[in-house]
């Protein structure tokens, strides 16, 4: 976590820098809208962060491991799949939970299943994606993407059995 943060940082002083050099006021212009963002996201933020923190706290490791651990096979990756298209938020609610349940023994391939499949479905996007593209392109684009979530789950699986998180 320390290189991506040292980057990120870097990035934003630099940024910030640029801003102050051109005058006008653009870097506290952007610095508002850091702060106006911040405050939306703060929230679902923190209670992703909670959500993540307290699955393996309550959730028992055998429950985890029978149901979406290495053990479960393909079950536990259709499970993923279907948490993943309907897990409401952004990367920001996503990851963390995946990174959680990967802690206490989720398979990975039920981890990439789940992912995949939020990115690739989203059923709390599919209202927006009907409004602006049409009912008829998203049902051709879940049509085309349908089998990939369980698909890169059961390859995850083969490939990487035995990654945990630390």
């Amino acid at each position: 976590m320390l290189i991506p943060t040292i980057v990120m940082g870097v990035i934003a002083l630099a940024l910030l820098v640029f801003g102050y050099q051109r005058g006008g006021g653009e870097h506290i212009l952007g610095l508002k809208w850091g702060g106006i963002l911040l405050l939306q996201i703060l929230p679902l933020l923190i209670f992703a962060f909670i959500i993540a923190g307290m699955i393996p706290v309550l959730v028992p490791t055998e429950v985890i491991s029978k149901w979406i651990g290495a053990e479960s096979g393909i079950r536990g990756i259709l499970i993923g799949t279907v948490v993943g298209a309907v897990m409401p938020g952004g990367p920001f609610v996503s990851l963390p939970i995946a990174a959680g349940l990967l802690r206490v023994g989720a398979s990975v391939g039920t981890m990439v299943a789940l992912l995949t499949a939020w990115s690739l479905w989203a059923v709390s996007r599919l209202p927006l994606d009907i409004a602006i593209l049409g009912w008829q392109f998203t049902l051709i684009r879940l049509a085309c993407t349908f089998f990939f979530p369980p698909i890169a789950g059961l390859i995850a699986n083969a490939l990487f059995p035995n990654v945990r998180l630390a």
